[in-house]
Parts: structure tokens; C-alpha cells; sequence
């Protein structure tokens, strides 16, 4: 967020001198040039964060927080204190909180904290010891390309 630049640099303003630069986030455009998506790096929705709509991203999204939509994503994980009223798909969804709606991913973890309310289409599923699951849960080749519940 904030990088020091020597006299040498040319900054003009003294050796030390710190210069703060506006936070970007991966894809988004800053100086008409759009930024790789950082590897590795998660979109992160915070547990006093509360979205009303839906969610999409191209890469992994970790969230805390509550949601009434559906979420898109490569990667998403829902962490334990994590409340989310709609649909999921991924690649590979791992949950830890509360979801209620339908889950769709090539790979499917239901941690012992989890606790889902819907149908889950997966190609892989682990449900640990200690999680909650209330609906069905259909293997499927491509989970992707199941319709989404109305």
C-alpha cells in the first residue's frame, strides 16, 4: 500500500519520502492498464460485510460474511461464521458456515461446522463427521452445466 522512494528515484521530495498509491484489486484497471489477477490471492467478503445480489469472480472468494444471492466463482469457501440464502457453483466449494440453496461444483467439502440446506451436484463429495446436510446430493459428470434451481 505504501512504498518508499529514495532521492535517487527521483521523487524529488527528499530521501524516505513515503508516496501512497490507490489499492487496486487483480483485474481492475489502474491507469487505463488492466492488472493480472494476483496468484493465489482471494477475493475475501468480511464477516461485517453484507451483500444483497449476486456475487462473481473469476477467481477464489473466501467468505465471512452474509449473502442473500447466488455466487459464481473458480474456488469459493465459506468460512464458519458465514451465513449465504442462495446458490453456490464452483470448480471446488469447501463450506465451514450456512448455506442454504443449491451447491454445484466438480468438488464439494461439507467441513464438520458446515451446516446446508439444498441439493448438492457435485463429481466428488466429502462430508466430514459432525456436518449438516438436509436435501440430495446428485453425482453428475459436469455440475456446471445442471440448471440452476428457481
Amino acid at each position: 500500500m505504501f512504498t518508499k522512494r529514495t532521492e535517487k528515484e527521483g521523487t524529488g521530495g527528499g530521501a524516505g519520502t513515503a508516496t501512497q498509491r490507490p489499492v487496486v484489486g487483480a483485474g481492475e484497471v489502474a491507469g487505463g492498464r488492466a492488472l493480472p489477477a494476483a496468484a493465489g490471492a482471494a477475493t475475501v467478503v468480511g464477516s461485517e460485510l453484507s451483500i444483497k445480489g449476486n456475487l462473481e469472480s473469476r477467481g477464489e472468494v473466501q467468505i465471512d460474511g452474509a449473502i442473500e444471492g447466488d455466487v459464481h466463482a473458480m474456488r469459493i469457501v465459506v468460512g464458519e461464521a458465514a451465513r449465504i440464502t442462495g446458490n453456490l457453483l464452483a470448480d471446488d466449494v469447501v463450506v465451514r458456515g450456512a448455506v442454504a440453496g443449491s451447491i454445484r461444483g466438480k468438488k464439494v467439502t461439507l467441513e464438520a461446522a458446515s451446516h446446508v440446506e439444498g441439493d448438492i451436484f457435485h463429481r466428488m463429495l466429502a462430508i466430514e463427521r459432525g456436518a449438516f446436510f438436509e436435501g440430495r446430493s446428485r453425482r453428475v459428470e459436469d455440475p456446471a452445466a445442471v440448471p440452476r434451481p428457481s
